[in-house]
């Protein structure tokens, strides 16, 4: 990781959406990685933080913990999805005008093999395509130290200007 981002405790804390808008999505999200705005809770709460961030790629690293297990005792499969949507969707955000913003239409999700309780991870999105209205991304999640691929996904989403 480059830098630990400063994360919101509260609402008063998150980024306003002026702050948003007055900036290009890659100046948003560069902005999260130096501390100059907070970053989300989720990432917090879920065990990961965003390391790196350049136009049409992003990065976040983390292990999921014991609060992130099923049943089964395995990891669940949603602490895999918020990774990837936070890696693919903020990749979709680097690509953002300014005056833009943009959500989620869909993402997609494939585990590949069962992740180990805190086994440290890199997730990475990366834009495939980035239009006027939608753009498209994928990601992985590999682990950090050997590179093994624990799953892999997809996003669409669309950008709006805001009026």
């Amino acid at each position: 990781m480059t830098s630990t981002p400063h994360i919101a405790h509260s609402l008063d804390e998150l980024p306003d959406f002026d702050a948003l808008l007055s900036r290009s999505g890659l100046e948003f999200m560069q902005d999260i990685l130096a501390g100059t705005l907070s970053g989300p809770p989720i990432g917090a709460t879920l065990g990961f933080a965003l390391s790196s961030v350049e136009k049409g790629r992003v990065s976040f690293e983390g292990a999921a913990q014991f609060a992130a297990t099923n049943p089964m005792r395995g990891v669940h499969g949603g602490w895999y999805g918020a990774l990837l949507d936070s890696c693919m969707s903020c990749a979709v955000m680097t690509c953002v005008p300014r005056g833009h913003f943009y959500t989620t239409l869909e993402y997609k999700v494939n585990l590949t093999r069962a992740l180990p309780l805190d086994t440290p991870v890199i997730a990475e999105g990366v834009v495939s395509h980035a239009g006027r209205s939608t753009a498209v991304a994928s990601g992985e999640i590999r682990g950090r130290d050997d590179g093994r691929l624990y799953a892999t996904g997809s996003t669409t989403c669309m950008i709006m200007q805001a009026t």
